[in-house]
């Protein structure tokens, strides 16, 4: 529906003291590119957004806000991927902003499925990633168009846990985050979010 050089950044001067580190845009991910032309998925969901966090640099304890301001091309603005200072910043990728489920965070407390020696609980924002959401299948996102309040996200590949998480919390959440530690996804239109705003998918057709 938009073609890449419709994208447009919700505030234009926004980061302007420092290079934009380099980011792989997400429908040019080799994952995104693929699952872009593949028909079917989830639809007619409609979910919301719970939290925001970001840190100013790897390592860094998650700060939650109250509203976010998200840049095309670039990611939310105090994040230390936006900033270029993330443990990962220095190999390109898409990671503009990341998601993940409440649901998947709700089954570790479950412990469902019992992947480790009891029960986990993450408080929101010990995940590390930017946004929290409820209702949103995000393992269906990829290479797909989605809102966020007025912020327009495309789903580039799939977040999955790493060692780094387990060394961060001193927990053993490798296994039980597999295949559902969230979504990465590149920024279309930016603007600003706040926890409450809608979530739905947006029709391409």
């Amino acid at each position: 529906m938009r073609d890449d050089d419709q994208r447009q950044d919700a505030l234009p001067d926004a980061g302007a003291a420092r290079p934009a580190p380099t980011m792989i845009e997400a429908f040019e991910h080799a994952a995104g590119s693929i699952a872009r032309h593949v028909t079917g998925g989830a639809t007619g969901f409609k979910g919301v957004l719970l939290h925001i966090h970001v840190a100013p640099a790897a390592s860094y304890e998650m700060e939650e806000l109250e509203e976010a301001h998200c840049v095309a091309g670039r990611g939310i603005v105090g994040d230390r991927y936006y900033e270029g200072t993330g443990t990962y910043s220095p190999k390109p990728d898409t990671r503009e902003v990341t998601l993940i489920e409440q649901e998947a965070l709700d089954a570790l407390s479950r412990n469902d499925p019992p992947l480790q020696g009891g029960a986990i609980a993450l408080a929101a924002g010990d995940h590390r990633r930017n946004l929290t959401v409820r209702g949103v299948p995000l393992n269906h996102l990829v290479g797909r168009r989605f809102r966020v309040g007025e912020v327009i996200l495309r789903g580039g590949r799939l977040n999955f846990p790493c060692k780094y998480l387990e060394e961060l919390l001193g927990l053993p959440v490798y296994l039980p985050l597999y295949n559902r530690s969230g979504l990465n996804a590149g920024i279309e239109r930016g603007g600003v979010i706040r926890p409450g705003d809608a979530i739905e998918l947006l029709d391409d057709a």
